[in-house]
C-alpha cells in the first residue's frame, strides 16, 4: 500500500529542490524527517511539509489502520519544473530586462517496507 502527496507551484528553483530531495529518496520516513529538519537549505521546509502530508495520507487511507508510521519508507521522491513567472527588471539606459522566477512541483510517494522489498 502506498500514498502520495504533491506540492505544486512551490516558488523555488527545481535544481535547488532536487539537491535536498536526493537526500531522502529511499530512506525510512522517521530518518528522512530528521534529515530534512536539520538540513540548512531553504528547500527542506516545503519538502518536509510534503513528506508529512504523504504520511498523513497513508495513515488516513482505508485499511491502513494496522500500518505503523515506523514501517514507512520514501519510495519515490522527485521534483518537476513548474510555471516560470515572467517579470521585468530595470536595466541600464532605460531598458527593461526579462527575469524568470521559476517554480517547481514536489512529489513524494511513501510505502510500507514490505511493498518496497517486493518491487
Amino acid at each position: 500500500m502506498e500514498a502520495r502527496a504533491v506540492a505544486r507551484y512551490v516558488r523555488m528553483s527545481p535544481r535547488k529542490a532536487r539537491r535536498v530531495i536526493d537526500l531522502v529518496r529511499g530512506v525510512p520516513v522517521d530518518r528522512a524527517l530528521n534529515i530534512l529538519h536539520f538540513t540548512q537549505k531553504s528547500a527542506s521546509v516545503p519538502i518536509e511539509k510534503t513528506l508529512r502530508s504523504a504520511v498523513a495520507n497513508m495513515l488516513n487511507n482505508e485499511g491502513a489502520s494496522k500500518i505503523e508510521p515506523e514501517t514507512l519508507v520514501v519510495k519515490e521522491a522527485f521534483v518537476d519544473m513548474g510555471f516560470s513567472f515572467k517579470r521585468f527588471r530595470a536595466a541600464s539606459m532605460g531598458r527593461a530586462m526579462r527575469m524568470k522566477r521559476p517554480s517547481c512541483h514536489i512529489t513524494i510517494v511513501v510505502a510500507t517496507t514490505e511493498d518496497v522489498l517486493e518491487s
